[in-house]
Order: C-alpha cells, then structure tokens, then sequence
C-alpha cells in the first residue's frame, strides 16, 4: 500500500522535511517513489514540486499520514477537520506494593574508655 508521509532531511535540532510518497511497510528514508514536496516546521516553509501530482495521488486513494493530512488541511488543498496526528505515551499505572516498614537496628555506639 502506498501512502504520503515525511521524511526527514534536516540536521540536529534544525528538522526539515520532504513529503513523499512510498511503500507503507519501506522506511521513508530508504526507497521512496515520488518526492511531492517540503516542508520545514522552524519557519513553516511548505511547498509542493506539483499541486497536479499530488491531486493524482490522492484520487488514487492513496493512504496519507495524519501529520500531511494535517498539513494539507491547513493550507486548504483538502477540505475537512485536522486529525490528531500525536498522542503522549500512556503512563502504566501499577499498584505499587505497600511495604510494611522495618525497624532500622542501629549498630550500638563505640565505648570509649578514659586514659588514666
């Protein structure tokens, strides 16, 4: 299944990206089939090679990722509702087994003895 998505070309701390179009199940990074676009998220750069390629790809039914989706919605090329595109990480919430506490045994105290 094909489907639109990003793939980062930026370097530490500056990301930008290409919006591409490849194999689900490939890594973006490693094979794709079309490079429809960038974008770049520090100045909100967005820009598309051909507005006619991706319509095509999109009445192809093509799968698109919630963060392009998203993108397209924003600059009105799709028309519909943004999509949460990130959810946190869901904390595990394990009962914490309730300890009963011990006693700590103090060592008993050196005796010192007086020098006669």
């Amino acid at each position: 299944m094909l489907t639109i998505r990003l793939q980062r070309t930026g370097t530490k701390n500056k990301s930008s990206f290409r919006i591409v179009l490849a194999q689900s199940y490939r890594s973006a990074s490693k094979q794709v089939l079309e490079v429809l676009g960038h974008y770049s998220p520090r100045t909100k750069a967005f820009g598309l090679k051909s507005e006619d390629r991706l319509k095509h790809w999109l009445a192809q039914h093509v799968q698109v990722s919630p963060t392009v989706y998203n993108l397209l919605v924003e600059k009105k090329m799709i028309d519909g509702k943004k999509v949460k595109a990130w959810q946190p990480k869901k904390k595990t919430t394990e009962p914490v087994a309730a300890t009963v506490p011990t006693p700590a045994v103090q060592a008993p105290a050196p005796v010192v003895e007086p020098a006669a």
